[in-house]
Formats: C-alpha cells, structure tokens, sequence
C-alpha cells in the first residue's frame, strides 16, 4: 500500500466562465474519483467565493477542475501560487499562454509546429476593408473560421463560407469579445492526443455530424459525434502526431494533463490549439484515451493529482 502523499483535497469547480456547467460535471466527476480512491475530498466553486477564502490549513493540494476564462487562463492559477498550496494541471504562465491563441501560435510557428494560416484583428481597428486585406495578404479562402482570442469549449467559432457571413458573425462576435482570430478553415480528420506529465497516452479520431467538433458536438450525447480509438492512422503517422503533442506540451511548458487538437489532411498535420484544462466528463476524451491504455478513471485522476506541486 502506497503512503498517499496528499490526503485532503480540494477540488477547485464551476466558476463563472462560459465552461461553468462542464466545469461542474468534470469537477464532481473527478471528486467521485479521488473518494472512491480513499481521498478526503471537499469542493469550492469561485463563482460564489472569492478564491481568498480558500483555507490552506484545512486542505493539501488543490484539483483544478475548472474550465475557460479565469480557470484556464492563469487567474486561478496564480492564486494557488499566491496561497503557496500545490495543485494540478498547468501554473500561471503556460495556462495563459495555451489559452491565447495568438501567443500559443506564434509558439508553435517558432518551434516548427505547423497550425492553419491566420491573422487577428482588434475590436478597435476592425471595418470591413481591414478585414478584406487582411484575408488576401495572409491568403486565406474560404471557408475562413473566426473565433475569440481566448475562450475555451469551441465557444464563439464560427465557420463561413463567403464574405457577407463572414462580416456578419465578426460584428456579432466584436459585441462580446476585443479581439477575434481568422484563419484557414482545414478539412480532413479530427485527431486529439493526451498528454500526461510529458508523456503521450494516445490519439482519438472525432466524427463529427455538425460541421465541426463544436460545443453541441462535444457535450451533448444528440450531437452523436462518433470516437474512434485509435485513430485511423498510419502507424508512423499515429506516432508522429503523438510525439507533436508531446513537443506542444514541452514548449508551451504545460504540466499535469493536456489535450491537443489537431487537423489531418494531405498527408499533414495541424495543429489548432492545445488545452490545459481538458474535460474529465463521462463524454470526455482524454478519459476515452486513458481507458483504452488501461488507465482507469480513478487512476487517471490520482495519477494527476499526484504531480501538484507549486512554481508550476
């Protein structure tokens, strides 16, 4: 019998972002897991408490189940910092960087990861002409894809196919957001890979009814977005996508668990964007992938909570 190296835990849950409600089910989910692992577990939900109120000497270790704006983006993060208490998942500087998807592109162009041609665009400088120049200087055709900077969960992503939806859903999306990403919408296979602590577990393929693996498609049984584990795949090709993931995490110096998102066509991939906080829900991948490893759910969760620490 291993000595547990924490035994009270608080898993972190729900907040105020977009993500609150997945943010919840990964939360009680993993919760469950850790009791049933023979954890003292309690729960705290930031959308009610102020992450000051946190009580570091009734609790070891925090599990960063929260997901999106303040969760993901390293607000919740440099308060564990702050509170010097060690917990999960990825620290201040990586979770910011993942979660920006200009900053995270610009990271993986300069390391040699290849991702869909883009450009952004600031809520101040936006008018139609900019964006036309912008769509020809960078080369894009469309369908083009726009989406917030920095949300989580395929929130706010449209895919249009001509100029006139394109301006339409960019003005609807600046009423929300300051700053949106255009780039090249990529056909081909949907390809997810999890990483663990640095190491690769393993690649799902997604078939998605919708247009694209968005929020309904992801969380919603209806969408019936099919899993194939693993993906259909070369073996050299299987591997490679593996080992890109794996370089991803190393270089954007995430910690704990990862999920990239990767687009497969002509005989290459693309990266499109890696998340920090992945869903741990029972439609989940990165459960999905552990599963077929023969990683159990309680295992993968303890497996994770195992390597908080702080100065992450």
């Amino acid at each position: 019998m291993i000595k547990k190296k924490f035994k009270k835990v608080l898993v972190v849950l729900g907040g105020s972002s977009g993500e609150r409600a997945i943010s919840l089910e990964t939360g009680k989910a993993c919760a469950k897991a850790l009791k049933k692992k023979g954890y003292n577990v309690f729960t705290f939900d930031p959308k009610f408490k102020n992450f000051n109120l946190i009580k570091k000497k009734k609790i070891d270790v925090i599990f960063n189940a929260l997901h999106g704006k303040d969760g993901e983006d390293g607000v919740a993060q440099s308060y564990f910092e702050y509170l010097r208490i060690p917990y999960t998942h990825s620290g201040v500087i990586s979770s910011y960087t993942a979660m920006n998807k200009i900053i995270s592109k610009e990271i993986f162009l300069k390391n040699k990861i290849k991702t869909p041609k883009y450009f952004s665009i600031k809520k101040i400088e936006f008018n139609i002409k900019n964006l036309k120049i912008n769509i020809i200087k960078n080369q894009i055709k469309f369908p083009v894809v726009v989406k917030p900077t920095n949300e989580g969960s395929s929130l706010g992503v449209k895919v249009c196919k001509n100029n006139k939806k394109l301006t339409e859903e960019t003005k609807k999306l600046f009423k929300k957001y300051d700053q949106l990403i255009f780039e090249e919408y990529i056909a081909g296979q949907e390809i997810q890979v999890a990483v663990i602590n640095g190491k690769p577990m393993g690649a799902i393929e997604l078939v998605p009814k919708r247009l694209f693996y968005d929020y309904k498609a992801k969380y919603t049984k209806k969408a019936k977005t099919k899993h194939i584990m693993p993906a259909r795949l070369k073996k050299n090709k299987y591997n490679e996508v593996l080992q890109i993931a794996k370089k991803t995490h190393l270089v954007l110096g995430c910690k704990g668990v990862t999920r990239s998102d990767f687009k497969f066509f002509n005989n290459k991939f693309k990266l499109l964007e890696i998340n920090t906080q992945p869903g741990m829900t029972n439609l989940s991948l990165v459960p999905e992938i552990g599963n077929y490893i023969g990683l159990s759910f309680e295992k993968l969760v303890e497996e994770i909570l195992l390597d908080a620490s702080i100065n992450r």
